[in-house]
């Protein structure tokens, strides 16, 4: 098994390709995450970090390059099969929480369980022993619409790991949240990650938070490279 969990090589993309508005994103982008490791991706807005992790968690195809998760090349797969590794090998968390309006905190968690064939039973535990961990248990009944920001971004953390994923795919987690709240829900988000050792990367544009990150990477004209 690959010690890496996520491996991107050579990615290239370009939008309205061939056409006189076309626009190049990634130029060889390169990346390796390995398991348990948390890498900051930090670049300015437009640079190209939402069209990475887009390719990254299989929502998108590269032009060229290769995608791997857990050592298994990824491009070339059928729509069925990008579905179903995407669902149980990748997590995601947004800017905006997207829960589930009409569901409670502990359904928006046990609901990506139920997709993904586990009992009903053994998804509401999972999904309290998440919501538990990241201090939101007692709100579990609640509706999104009675959650402050910071609780519904935490719940949001928990549906991404319900399905238990080797890989976290995060665009601007705490972009929405003031800065206090920004701050105890990225130290909840990172005793997730730890406590279940899953590689993350985690596009920001807060470089405090990069900084508590393991490795901070960048994107320049298309490549990641250092910060």
């Amino acid at each position: 098994m690959s010690e890496f969990a996520l491996e991107l090589a050579g990615l290239e993309k370009c939008y309205n390709r061939g056409k006189p508005s076309e626009v190049s994103v990634l130029h060889g982008a390169t990346l390796e995450v390995k398991r348990g490791e948390v890498v900051a991706l930090v670049a300015p807005s437009g640079a190209g970090k939402s069209t990475l992790l887009h390719i990254a968690g299989l929502l998108d195809t590269p032009d060229e390059g290769s995608v791997a998760l857990g050592g298994r090349n990824m491009v070339g797969l059928g729509d069925k099969a990008r579905t179903e590794a995407r669902r149980g090998e990748v997590g995601f968390i947004y800017q905006f929480h997207h829960l589930l309006p009409e569901f409670t905190a502990l359904e928006n968690v046990v609901i990506p369980q139920l997709a993904n064939g586990v009992p009903k039973a053994q998804a509401e535990a999972r999904a309290m022993e998440l919501l538990h961990k990241v201090g939101v248990a007692a709100r579990a009944e609640h509706r999104p619409a009675a959650l402050s920001g910071g609780e519904q971004q935490r719940v949001a953390f928990c549906r991404a790991l319900a399905n238990k994923p080797r890989l976290l795919l995060a665009d601007e987690p705490t972009g929405n949240l003031d800065p206090a709240t920004s701050d105890q829900v990225f130290a909840a988000l990172m005793v997730l990650v730890r406590e279940t050792g899953l590689a993350a990367l985690i596009a920001t544009h807060n470089m405090e938070l990069a900084a508590r990150m393991d490795r901070v990477v960048r994107l320049d004209k298309g490549r990641v490279v250092l910060a």
